[in-house]
């Protein structure tokens, strides 16, 4: 099998074709490039070649170890917290659906490594983990996933690479343990993944004086452990692949063509990367030639190449399709099944006192601290989903003056929600990116004041984060993907629950099998549609149903959000905030929710006063408001009047008694600059008098009632609840719907008259108002009638 690359110059695509027509060989196995180019290039190959080719590649975690454009699944290490192993399985079952869409046939994957070496260079985060048990069930359900979906796994590295100090890639690592350790560690998933059916395996470069003492010989090239140890001792009978021939652990001690031919010799079935295949062909026609090896064995191990192909469907093979290639790759089903893996995986390591998910969030002054980068995060703007949430950055080298300002910065704040970010995956002098002044910073952190902290890399970082078992929450990601931040932030608030369990052991204070629980449902998730039933492509017709009313100038922009069951699952933001198309709509814009208000202001605010046994609906408009005692609404009971019934007028057009019959405004009501008398802004360059409100409640208390009693919708009696609210609670209206209503359940975005404390920006102008203020109202109520309370 030769190495190719997709995302190379047509030379490389062509020496290719060359080697695949001129030398005949037998696969292929993809490194870098794209899912298109690589098909391109594969459809090419197979026309070219006499045996359709066996085409592999490393996919360990999906596809995208190796390609663009496709999905990106989590590293073994994070599956290995996972408790649910039927969801591997999908994992396996989705990644052949992807591997046989896209034309391969072989993953070189699971990992069946057991991890027991925090340092270890070159697996650490590839492993299921530390305990033999676990590497074995999750290995077996990623195997069956894939071969029960037609693509062939392939175990690795034989006969376990979990407890080296050397990467095999640059040099051969030497394991001295015993052959009663090998058997009752190292062999253990490999014994039971050969029982149960395993396709394939990978032999390691490693060299192991128990097995064979040779010096300088790796275990690929070891005729004692590939023939009599693999194939004759434990009697494995399916494919097996050498590790890459070109990595140091075999090319430092050996030509390219004589690795091969040694590793031939050793009794592998399949070369990988072999560098140089014309040498190769020479060298094994000498080793027959010079009878170390015999034709007939040559042609045993072909028959079985040969079967395998025949198994995996190349006797049928048709081209790749390359249209839709893309969107099939990275269908909403493999999305879903994504966010379900790394929802079960997010290990909760510390909760003191139950801090998680956070409960009294209007009790809160919540910062969001980057450490390890000065960009915002993922992990930072999920958690801004949920309640108003500071940013701040702590880089990993910064100066004892910059910690001690970020220090003072962070003085008011009674909660800091930290996530540690660039992290090195491999284990090395670095302590896998941990620098001493990030640890002084965090250490003096989590002693000052309560902290949660979000680890995203390497579990095995947690050892080197000193004082970190003192923190209030840690939560273990494994990986820095935008999906395990989002996620996490979620954990954080209740979104989703805590479920997964550390597969290593990582200090006296973390150790293997420990994960706490939380429950889900507090607060919001945020999911993709399959979690609530409903299928990705049914929501299409939104997309369209948006752009045909921007595209009949019905609307500039839009965002729409969809949630069902406690889940948002839609959430998208289209066009922009006007139709002059310079500032696009954002997921965090603030609208004007009109008379949506109606609902989550005065409604919100009588039912929790009713709850409280402080607003009967049987009582008196003129019992609660003595200012409408001696008129014809004194009487009027609260149940008829939220229910529409109590004889209201549907509307009153107050705005016209501040303009004259020019159309100007008069003298005593609007002014373009403001005052003490004109101290309300109603739009840009219009203030409104101060006591003009008393004239609209005049209005009101003097207008008629209907003749006819029944339904008439009014709004008149929510310009009324403002006062009612306040008579009761003697607070303002505003005051107390924050304070009661909306900081308990983090709306902290929802206010009167935006423009007072957000960027404009932020704000979606809501109308050109060309009747009363013929202007665009941009942050100011936009209801003609509400001007003077609202403010």
């Amino acid at each position: 099998m030769i190495p190719v690359y997709s995302n190379k110059n047509q030379a490389h695509v062509d020496s290719i074709s060359q080697l695949v027509q001129k030398y005949k060989v037998g696969g292929l196995i993809f490194f870098q490039g794209g899912p298109v180019r690589q098909a391109h290039m594969t459809n090419r190959y197979q026309r070219e070649s006499r045996v359709p080719l066996m085409v592999s590649i490393d996919a360990e975690w999906g596809l995208a170890m190796r390609l663009d454009s496709t999905t990106r699944f989590p590293y073994q290490m994070a599956l290995g917290g996972i408790e649910d192993e039927q969801l591997i399985y999908e994992m396996g079952a989705e990644i052949a659906r992807q591997s046989r869409r896209l034309g391969v046939h072989v993953n070189f994957a699971p990992v069946v490594d057991v991890n027991n070496n925090a340092n270890n260079p070159v697996i650490g985060f590839r492993s299921f983990g530390e305990d033999k048990h676990n590497v074995t069930r999750k290995a077996m359900a990623y195997m069956r996933g894939m071969q029960d979906n037609g693509v062939l796994a392939n175990a690795k590295h034989f006969p376990g690479h979990g407890d080296t100090n050397v990467d095999s890639h640059y040099g051969l690592p030497v394991i001295h343990f015993s052959r009663l350790r090998l058997d009752s560690v190292e062999l253990y998933p490999f014994r039971q993944l050969m029982k149960n059916g395993l396709g394939s395996l990978m032999v390691a470069h490693m060299n192991i004086p128990v097995l064979d003492n040779t010096p300088n010989l790796a275990s690929t090239l070891s005729k004692p452990i590939v023939t009599d140890l693999l194939k004759k001792e434990m009697k494995y009978e399916g494919l097996v692949f050498t590790d890459a021939l070109n990595m140091q652990g075999v090319a430092k001690f050996y030509p390219p063509g004589v690795v091969d031919v040694k590793a031939l010799l050793a009794g592998n079935d399949v070369l990988l990367n072999t560098m140089d295949v014309g040498t190769t062909i020479s060298e094994v026609k000498k080793a027959i030639a010079n009878g170390e090896i015999t034709q007939e064995e040559i042609d045993t191990r072909v028959r079985k190449v040969l079967a395998a192909k025949q198994w995996l469907g190349l006797d049928k093979w048709q081209p790749i399709e390359t249209k839709n290639l893309i969107a099939d790759l990275n269908n909403p089903h493999a999305e879903y099944l994504n966010q379900q893996l790394v929802e079960a995986s997010l290990t909760l390591l510390r909760n003191r006192r139950s801090i998680l998910p956070l409960q009294r969030i209007d009790t809160l002054k919540v910062a969001a601290l980057a450490i390890g980068t000065k960009e915002e995060t993922a992990f930072q703007r999920g958690l801004a989903r949920y309640t108003r949430v500071d940013t701040f950055f702590l880089s990993p080298t910064a100066s004892i003056a910059e910690l001690e300002a970020l220090k003072e910065k962070l003085q008011p704040y009674n909660l800091v929600v930290a996530g540690m970010h660039k992290l090195n995956l491999k284990a090395g002098g670095s302590g896998f990116g941990v620098t001493a002044e990030m640890n002084l910073f965090l250490k003096d952190l989590i002693r000052s004041k309560p902290t949660v902290v979000g680890v995203f890399g390497n579990v095995y970082s947690l050892a080197h984060l000193e004082g970190l078992e003192r923190a209030d929450a840690v939560i273990a990601a494994y990986q820095e993907t935008d999906l395990a931040q989002d996620v996490a932030s979620q954990l954080v608030f209740g979104g989703v629950g805590a479920k997964g369990r550390l597969p290593v052991t990582v200090s006296g204070a973390f150790k293997v099998g420990d994960g706490l629980k939380t429950q889900a449902g507090l607060r919001f998730a945020y999911t993709q549609p399959e979690a609530v039933g409903i299928k990705a492509a049914d929501l299409a017709g939104i997309d369209s149903l948006v752009a045909q009313a921007m595209a009949q100038g019905a609307t500039p922009g839009a965002q729409v959000l969809v949630a069902k069951d406690g889940k948002v699952f839609y959430h998208k933001a289209f066009g922009n905030h006007t139709y002059a198309q310079e500032q696009p709509v954002q997921l965090t814009d603030l609208y004007d929710l009109a008379s949506v208000t109606k609902i989550s202001t005065s409604l919100a605010a009588f039912m929790r006063l009713a709850g409280e046994g402080r607003f009967d609906v049987d009582r008196t408009l003129g019992e609660y408001l003595p200012m409408m005692q001696g008129s014809n609404k004194a009487n009027l009971k609260y149940r008829d009047i939220l229910t529409h019934q109590a004889r209201l007028q549907a509307w009153i057009p107050f705005w016209k008694e501040t303009v004259k019959k020019n159309g100007k405004f008069k003298w005593a009501t609007f002014k373009a600059d403001s005052s003490r008398r004109f101290p309300i802004r109603v739009a840009d360059n219009l203030y409104i008098h101060r006591k003009y409100a008393s004239k609209i409640y005049d209005q009101i208390k003097e207008s008629p009632l209907n003749e006819k009693p029944g339904y008439v919708y009014s709004d008149l009696s929510f310009i009324l609840a403002p006062l009612v609210v306040q008579r009761i609670t003697g607070q303002d209206f505003e005051t107390y719907l924050k304070q009661h209503i909306y900081k308990p359940i983090g709306a902290s975005t929802l206010t009167f008259n935006p423009y007072k404390q957000y960027p404009v920006d932020r704000i979606v102008p809501t109308e050109v108002d060309s009747l009363f203020r013929r202007q665009l109202l941009h942050g100011t109520v936009h209801d003609e009638g509400r001007p003077c309370w609202a403010a």
